[in-house]
Protein backbone atom coordinates (compact mmCIF):
# COMPACT_ATOMS: atom_id res chain seq x y z
CA UNK A 1 0.00 0.00 0.00
CA UNK A 2 1.35 3.53 -1.02
CA UNK A 3 2.27 5.39 1.82
CA UNK A 4 0.01 8.74 2.30
CA UNK A 5 2.13 12.02 2.62
CA UNK A 6 1.42 14.15 5.12
CA UNK A 7 1.18 17.07 2.96
CA UNK A 8 -1.58 15.38 1.04
CA UNK A 9 -5.58 16.83 2.13
CA UNK A 10 -8.49 14.26 2.14
CA UNK A 11 -11.83 15.07 1.91
CA UNK A 12 -13.87 15.08 5.08
CA UNK A 13 -17.93 14.51 5.93
CA UNK A 14 -19.70 15.60 8.43
CA UNK A 15 -22.14 12.56 9.42
CA UNK A 16 -22.99 13.00 13.46
CA UNK A 17 -24.55 9.11 14.20
CA UNK A 18 -28.05 9.47 15.41
CA UNK A 19 -27.52 7.50 18.82
CA UNK A 20 -25.33 11.03 19.64
CA UNK A 21 -28.37 13.51 19.07
CA UNK A 22 -30.49 11.32 21.30
CA UNK A 23 -28.01 11.30 24.02
CA UNK A 24 -27.63 15.33 23.58
CA UNK A 25 -31.54 15.13 24.27
CA UNK A 26 -31.61 12.87 27.09
CA UNK A 27 -28.74 15.52 28.34
CA UNK A 28 -31.17 18.45 27.84
CA UNK A 29 -33.97 16.52 29.51
CA UNK A 30 -32.00 15.89 32.64
CA UNK A 31 -30.63 19.91 33.35
CA UNK A 32 -30.28 20.48 36.91
CA UNK A 33 -31.80 24.00 36.86
CA UNK A 34 -30.69 26.54 39.20
CA UNK A 35 -33.07 28.88 40.89
CA UNK A 36 -33.75 32.26 39.24
CA UNK A 37 -31.47 35.31 39.42
CA UNK A 38 -31.69 37.93 41.96
CA UNK A 39 -32.13 40.85 39.90
CA UNK A 40 -34.21 42.24 36.85
CA UNK A 41 -31.67 42.07 34.14
CA UNK A 42 -28.49 40.08 33.11
CA UNK A 43 -25.78 41.91 35.23
CA UNK A 44 -25.62 38.25 37.57
CA UNK A 45 -24.87 36.59 33.54
CA UNK A 46 -27.41 34.51 31.29
CA UNK A 47 -31.10 34.95 33.11
CA UNK A 48 -32.86 31.46 33.89
CA UNK A 49 -35.82 32.32 31.28
CA UNK A 50 -33.43 32.70 28.78
CA UNK A 51 -31.61 29.79 29.24
CA UNK A 52 -34.54 27.70 30.18
CA UNK A 53 -36.31 28.97 26.73
CA UNK A 54 -33.15 27.54 24.92
CA UNK A 55 -32.99 24.30 25.94
CA UNK A 56 -37.06 24.16 25.51
CA UNK A 57 -36.16 25.45 21.61
CA UNK A 58 -33.33 22.66 21.42
CA UNK A 59 -35.37 19.78 22.61
CA UNK A 60 -38.53 20.57 20.66
CA UNK A 61 -37.56 22.54 17.55
CA UNK A 62 -34.14 22.13 16.39
CA UNK A 63 -33.11 19.86 14.15
CA UNK A 64 -29.40 19.46 13.39
CA UNK A 65 -29.71 17.67 10.73
CA UNK A 66 -30.58 20.73 8.66
CA UNK A 67 -27.11 22.88 9.32
CA UNK A 68 -25.44 19.45 8.84
CA UNK A 69 -26.70 19.14 5.59
CA UNK A 70 -25.59 23.16 4.82
CA UNK A 71 -22.15 22.08 5.95
CA UNK A 72 -21.72 19.06 3.81
CA UNK A 73 -23.36 21.15 0.82
CA UNK A 74 -19.33 22.91 0.97
CA UNK A 75 -16.72 20.68 -0.36
CA UNK A 76 -14.41 19.76 3.24
CA UNK A 77 -10.68 18.77 3.55
CA UNK A 78 -8.15 17.70 6.43
CA UNK A 79 -4.78 18.02 6.04
CA UNK A 80 -1.53 17.79 8.73
CA UNK A 81 0.30 20.89 9.47
CA UNK A 82 2.88 20.82 12.40
CA UNK A 83 1.87 17.37 14.06
CA UNK A 84 -2.07 18.53 13.29
CA UNK A 85 -5.02 17.57 11.73
CA UNK A 86 -6.04 21.25 9.86
CA UNK A 87 -9.99 20.96 8.70
CA UNK A 88 -10.81 23.91 6.24
CA UNK A 89 -13.55 24.87 3.87
CA UNK A 90 -12.05 25.49 0.38
CA UNK A 91 -14.53 26.53 -2.22
CA UNK A 92 -13.53 27.94 -5.72
CA UNK A 93 -15.20 30.68 -7.79
CA UNK A 94 -16.22 29.61 -11.21
CA UNK A 95 -14.38 32.82 -12.15
CA UNK A 96 -11.04 33.13 -13.44
CA UNK A 97 -9.53 36.44 -11.71
CA UNK A 98 -10.55 35.08 -7.96
CA UNK A 99 -8.78 36.51 -5.52
CA UNK A 100 -8.31 33.83 -2.51
CA UNK A 101 -9.07 34.87 0.76
CA UNK A 102 -8.60 33.02 3.90
CA UNK A 103 -11.67 33.67 6.64
CA UNK A 104 -10.78 33.09 10.25
CA UNK A 105 -13.18 32.22 12.65
CA UNK A 106 -12.99 33.21 16.90
CA UNK A 107 -14.79 31.56 20.04
CA UNK A 108 -16.65 30.63 20.43
CA UNK A 109 -17.16 30.40 16.80
CA UNK A 110 -17.22 28.00 14.12
CA UNK A 111 -16.79 27.36 10.69
CA UNK A 112 -20.53 28.10 10.77
CA UNK A 113 -19.77 31.35 11.79
CA UNK A 114 -18.58 32.13 8.25
CA UNK A 115 -20.78 29.92 5.70
CA UNK A 116 -22.91 32.69 4.86
CA UNK A 117 -19.98 34.47 3.83
CA UNK A 118 -19.15 31.81 1.23
CA UNK A 119 -21.70 31.97 -1.73
CA UNK A 120 -21.65 35.92 -2.08
CA UNK A 121 -17.98 35.83 -1.97
CA UNK A 122 -17.64 33.17 -4.85
CA UNK A 123 -20.42 33.67 -6.79
CA UNK A 124 -20.73 37.69 -6.95
CA UNK A 125 -22.60 37.85 -9.71
CA UNK A 126 -25.77 36.13 -8.45
CA UNK A 127 -25.49 38.06 -5.07
CA UNK A 128 -25.48 42.17 -6.09
CA UNK A 129 -21.67 42.47 -7.19
CA UNK A 130 -19.49 41.66 -10.32
CA UNK A 131 -16.97 39.13 -11.45
CA UNK A 132 -14.32 41.41 -10.25
CA UNK A 133 -15.38 40.66 -6.62
CA UNK A 134 -14.80 37.08 -6.86
CA UNK A 135 -12.83 35.17 -4.42
CA UNK A 136 -11.88 31.88 -3.50
CA UNK A 137 -12.84 31.05 0.05
CA UNK A 138 -10.85 28.89 2.54
CA UNK A 139 -12.55 28.44 6.06
CA UNK A 140 -10.21 26.75 8.34
CA UNK A 141 -11.15 25.37 11.69
CA UNK A 142 -8.78 26.16 14.33
CA UNK A 143 -6.89 23.95 16.23
CA UNK A 144 -8.92 22.50 19.23
CA UNK A 145 -12.16 23.82 17.82
CA UNK A 146 -14.59 22.19 15.46
CA UNK A 147 -13.39 18.99 13.26
CA UNK A 148 -9.63 20.17 13.28
CA UNK A 149 -7.22 17.98 15.67
CA UNK A 150 -7.03 18.57 19.61
CA UNK A 151 -3.28 19.39 20.51
CA UNK A 152 -2.05 17.33 23.17
CA UNK A 153 0.80 19.83 24.03
CA UNK A 154 1.57 23.51 24.49
CA UNK A 155 2.35 26.21 22.15
CA UNK A 156 -0.78 26.92 19.78
CA UNK A 157 -0.97 30.38 20.20
CA UNK A 158 -2.51 32.59 17.72
CA UNK A 159 1.23 32.88 16.52
CA UNK A 160 1.58 29.39 15.62
CA UNK A 161 -1.83 29.15 14.12
CA UNK A 162 -0.86 32.05 11.73
CA UNK A 163 1.80 29.99 10.54
CA UNK A 164 0.44 26.88 9.84
CA UNK A 165 -3.12 29.13 8.36
CA UNK A 166 0.51 30.09 5.92
CA UNK A 167 1.36 26.82 5.11
CA UNK A 168 -2.53 26.16 4.50
CA UNK A 169 -2.49 28.24 1.89
CA UNK A 170 0.70 27.78 0.26
CA UNK A 171 0.01 23.81 0.24
CA UNK A 172 -3.00 24.76 -1.96
CA UNK A 173 -1.24 26.70 -4.53
CA UNK A 174 -1.98 30.01 -3.61
CA UNK A 175 0.88 32.16 -4.35
CA UNK A 176 -1.27 35.57 -4.07
CA UNK A 177 -4.21 35.89 -1.30
CA UNK A 178 -5.60 38.05 1.20
CA UNK A 179 -7.05 37.18 4.90
CA UNK A 180 -9.95 37.98 6.85
CA UNK A 181 -11.19 37.44 10.43
CA UNK A 182 -12.83 38.60 13.79
CA UNK A 183 -12.25 37.33 17.46
CA UNK A 184 -9.40 35.48 17.44
CA UNK A 185 -9.86 34.79 13.48
CA UNK A 186 -8.67 38.78 13.52
CA UNK A 187 -6.02 38.15 15.90
CA UNK A 188 -4.18 35.46 13.82
CA UNK A 189 -4.85 37.15 10.58
CA UNK A 190 -3.21 40.06 11.97
CA UNK A 191 0.08 38.08 13.40
CA UNK A 192 0.17 36.74 9.76
CA UNK A 193 0.37 39.90 8.46
CA UNK A 194 2.99 40.83 11.20
CA UNK A 195 4.35 37.57 9.97
CA UNK A 196 4.98 38.45 6.06
CA UNK A 197 4.55 35.18 4.22
CA UNK A 198 4.52 34.77 1.22
CA UNK A 199 2.07 35.31 -1.13
CA UNK A 200 -0.39 37.56 1.50
CA UNK A 201 -0.41 40.75 0.14
CA UNK A 202 -2.89 42.27 2.53
CA UNK A 203 -6.16 41.75 5.17
CA UNK A 204 -9.34 42.88 6.92
CA UNK A 205 -10.47 42.75 10.17
CA UNK A 206 -13.42 43.89 11.51
CA UNK A 207 -12.15 43.75 15.58
CA UNK A 208 -8.87 45.88 14.84
CA UNK A 209 -5.55 45.26 17.32
CA UNK A 210 -4.72 49.49 17.51
CA UNK A 211 -4.63 50.07 20.87
CA UNK A 212 -1.38 51.87 21.49
CA UNK A 213 0.56 49.59 23.83
CA UNK A 214 0.72 52.06 26.62
CA UNK A 215 -2.73 52.70 26.63
CA UNK A 216 -3.30 49.15 26.90
CA UNK A 217 -1.26 48.55 29.73
CA UNK A 218 -3.20 51.09 31.51
CA UNK A 219 -6.69 49.85 30.23
CA UNK A 220 -5.76 46.14 32.02
CA UNK A 221 -3.91 47.22 34.81
CA UNK A 222 -6.63 49.33 36.12
CA UNK A 223 -4.63 52.84 36.00
CA UNK A 224 -5.68 55.84 34.49
CA UNK A 225 -5.58 56.32 30.87
CA UNK A 226 -2.71 58.80 29.18
CA UNK A 227 -3.15 62.36 29.16
CA UNK A 228 -4.30 63.87 25.61
CA UNK A 229 -6.95 61.25 24.27
CA UNK A 230 -9.50 62.06 22.34
CA UNK A 231 -13.58 61.38 22.96
CA UNK A 232 -13.42 58.81 20.95
CA UNK A 233 -10.16 57.03 21.86
CA UNK A 234 -11.50 57.56 25.72
CA UNK A 235 -15.14 56.18 24.70
CA UNK A 236 -13.04 53.29 23.21
CA UNK A 237 -11.20 52.24 26.59
CA UNK A 238 -14.00 52.47 28.62
CA UNK A 239 -15.90 50.12 26.15
CA UNK A 240 -13.12 47.85 26.79
CA UNK A 241 -13.53 48.28 30.12
CA UNK A 242 -17.27 47.88 30.30
CA UNK A 243 -16.93 44.27 28.83
CA UNK A 244 -14.58 42.85 31.50
CA UNK A 245 -13.93 39.62 30.18
CA UNK A 246 -14.82 36.96 32.48
CA UNK A 247 -15.10 34.09 30.18
CA UNK A 248 -11.53 34.74 28.78
CA UNK A 249 -10.13 35.54 32.16
CA UNK A 250 -11.38 32.17 33.36
CA UNK A 251 -10.48 30.26 30.43
CA UNK A 252 -6.90 32.11 30.28
CA UNK A 253 -6.61 31.02 33.57
CA UNK A 254 -8.16 27.90 34.68
CA UNK A 255 -9.42 26.41 30.98
CA UNK A 256 -9.37 22.43 32.42
CA UNK A 257 -11.46 23.62 35.52
CA UNK A 258 -14.68 24.31 33.13
CA UNK A 259 -14.50 19.98 32.65
CA UNK A 260 -18.62 20.50 32.92
CA UNK A 261 -19.18 22.21 29.62
CA UNK A 262 -18.42 18.84 27.98
CA UNK A 263 -20.37 17.29 30.31
CA UNK A 264 -23.87 19.59 30.32
CA UNK A 265 -25.21 20.73 27.13
CA UNK A 266 -27.05 23.03 28.66
CA UNK A 267 -24.50 24.49 31.01
CA UNK A 268 -22.25 24.69 27.49
CA UNK A 269 -24.93 26.98 26.06
CA UNK A 270 -24.82 29.23 28.91
CA UNK A 271 -21.62 29.78 29.00
CA UNK A 272 -21.26 30.25 25.22
CA UNK A 273 -23.93 33.14 24.96
CA UNK A 274 -21.93 34.84 27.79
CA UNK A 275 -19.54 36.10 25.67
CA UNK A 276 -20.14 40.20 25.99
CA UNK A 277 -23.10 41.88 27.37
CA UNK A 278 -24.06 42.87 23.89
CA UNK A 279 -23.71 39.81 21.92
CA UNK A 280 -25.44 38.28 24.85
CA UNK A 281 -28.11 40.50 24.56
CA UNK A 282 -28.66 39.76 21.11
CA UNK A 283 -28.63 36.25 21.31
CA UNK A 284 -31.16 36.48 24.48
CA UNK A 285 -33.61 38.67 22.13
CA UNK A 286 -33.75 35.64 19.52
CA UNK A 287 -35.30 33.23 22.29
CA UNK A 288 -37.84 36.05 23.21
CA UNK A 289 -38.77 36.25 19.49
CA UNK A 290 -36.95 39.42 18.51
CA UNK A 291 -36.36 38.93 14.64
CA UNK A 292 -33.20 40.71 14.68
CA UNK A 293 -29.24 39.48 14.07
CA UNK A 294 -29.25 36.16 14.84
CA UNK A 295 -31.82 33.04 15.17
CA UNK A 296 -32.23 30.48 17.44
CA UNK A 297 -31.17 27.97 15.56
CA UNK A 298 -27.77 29.92 14.15
CA UNK A 299 -27.11 29.83 17.74
CA UNK A 300 -27.85 26.48 18.31
CA UNK A 301 -26.15 25.30 15.29
CA UNK A 302 -22.82 26.87 16.84
CA UNK A 303 -23.40 25.24 20.08
CA UNK A 304 -24.53 22.09 18.73
CA UNK A 305 -21.02 22.00 16.82
CA UNK A 306 -18.88 22.44 19.73
CA UNK A 307 -21.18 20.00 21.69
CA UNK A 308 -20.72 16.70 19.43
CA UNK A 309 -17.15 17.85 18.44
CA UNK A 310 -16.23 17.94 22.55
CA UNK A 311 -14.37 20.74 21.91
CA UNK A 312 -15.01 23.37 24.83
CA UNK A 313 -12.20 22.48 26.74
CA UNK A 314 -9.60 22.43 23.96
CA UNK A 315 -11.23 25.68 22.31
CA UNK A 316 -10.91 27.35 25.71
CA UNK A 317 -6.68 26.71 25.95
CA UNK A 318 -6.41 29.51 23.42
CA UNK A 319 -6.88 31.93 25.68
CA UNK A 320 -4.18 29.94 28.58
CA UNK A 321 -1.93 29.88 25.69
CA UNK A 322 -2.24 33.27 24.60
CA UNK A 323 -1.88 34.58 28.18
CA UNK A 324 1.28 32.30 28.97
CA UNK A 325 2.63 34.19 25.61
CA UNK A 326 2.10 37.17 26.83
CA UNK A 327 -0.17 38.33 23.74
CA UNK A 328 -2.47 41.15 23.83
CA UNK A 329 -5.95 41.05 22.40
CA UNK A 330 -6.58 44.77 21.05
CA UNK A 331 -2.52 46.22 21.38
CA UNK A 332 -1.20 47.39 17.63
CA UNK A 333 1.36 44.51 16.39
CA UNK A 334 3.68 46.74 13.81
CA UNK A 335 1.82 45.24 10.79
CA UNK A 336 3.09 46.98 7.76
CA UNK A 337 1.20 45.17 5.18
CA UNK A 338 -2.32 46.90 3.62
CA UNK A 339 -4.87 46.68 6.09
CA UNK A 340 -8.74 46.84 5.54
CA UNK A 341 -10.60 48.01 8.82
CA UNK A 342 -14.86 47.59 9.33
CA UNK A 343 -15.83 48.73 12.45
CA UNK A 344 -19.43 47.55 13.77
CA UNK A 345 -21.43 50.05 16.50
CA UNK A 346 -21.94 46.56 19.31
CA UNK A 347 -18.54 45.48 18.44
CA UNK A 348 -16.61 45.38 21.64
CA UNK A 349 -14.94 48.17 21.31
CA UNK A 350 -14.94 50.99 18.65
CA UNK A 351 -11.28 51.33 17.00
CA UNK A 352 -10.84 55.03 16.25
CA UNK A 353 -9.48 55.98 13.30
CA UNK A 354 -7.19 57.76 14.48
CA UNK A 355 -5.52 55.03 16.09
CA UNK A 356 -6.34 52.53 12.94
CA UNK A 357 -3.88 55.11 11.24
CA UNK A 358 -1.56 54.88 13.61
CA UNK A 359 -1.32 50.73 14.13
CA UNK A 360 -1.92 50.41 10.28
CA UNK A 361 0.45 52.51 8.08
CA UNK A 362 -1.03 51.52 5.12
CA UNK A 363 -4.52 51.66 5.94
CA UNK A 364 -6.44 51.11 2.65
CA UNK A 365 -10.14 51.34 4.34
CA UNK A 366 -11.59 52.58 7.09
CA UNK A 367 -15.39 52.08 7.75
CA UNK A 368 -17.95 52.50 10.62
CA UNK A 369 -20.90 50.61 9.89
CA UNK A 370 -24.56 51.11 11.03
CA UNK A 371 -25.24 48.07 12.59
CA UNK A 372 -24.05 44.97 13.45
CA UNK A 373 -21.88 43.66 16.61
CA UNK A 374 -18.94 40.98 17.34
CA UNK A 375 -19.82 38.77 15.45
CA UNK A 376 -20.59 40.72 12.00
CA UNK A 377 -19.91 37.76 9.60
CA UNK A 378 -22.62 35.70 11.61
CA UNK A 379 -25.18 38.30 12.26
CA UNK A 380 -24.65 40.76 8.98
CA UNK A 381 -23.51 39.18 6.15
CA UNK A 382 -24.61 41.49 4.00
CA UNK A 383 -22.63 44.39 5.25
CA UNK A 384 -19.56 41.92 5.40
CA UNK A 385 -19.59 40.59 1.75
CA UNK A 386 -19.51 44.04 1.30
CA UNK A 387 -16.67 45.87 3.41
CA UNK A 388 -15.09 42.69 2.31
CA UNK A 389 -15.18 43.59 -1.33
CA UNK A 390 -15.03 47.30 -0.74
CA UNK A 391 -11.83 46.76 1.70
CA UNK A 392 -9.75 44.74 -0.97
CA UNK A 393 -10.54 45.69 -3.92
CA UNK A 394 -7.47 48.11 -4.33
CA UNK A 395 -5.46 44.63 -4.11
CA UNK A 396 -6.96 42.84 -6.66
Amino acid sequence: MMQQSRNETRPFHVNIPEGEIAELKRRIKATRWPEKETVSDETQGVRLATIKELARYWLEQYDWRKIESRINSYPHFMTEIDGLDIHFIHVRSKHENALPILVAHGWPGSIIEQMKLIDPLTDPTAHGGSAADAFHVVIPSMPGYGFSGKPTATGWNPERIARAYSELMGRLGYTRYVAQGGDWGAIVVNSMAVQEPDGLIGIHTNMPEVVPPEVDQAIWSGNPLPVGLSDEERKACEQIRENKFAYAFLMGTRPQTLTALVDSPVGLAAFMIDHEWKSCAMMARSFAGVKEGLTPDDVLDNITLFWFTGTAISAARLYWETAVAGLSFFASKGVKLPVACSVFPDEMYEAPKSWAEKAYPKLIHYSRLPKGGHFAAWEQPAYMVSEIRDGLRSLR
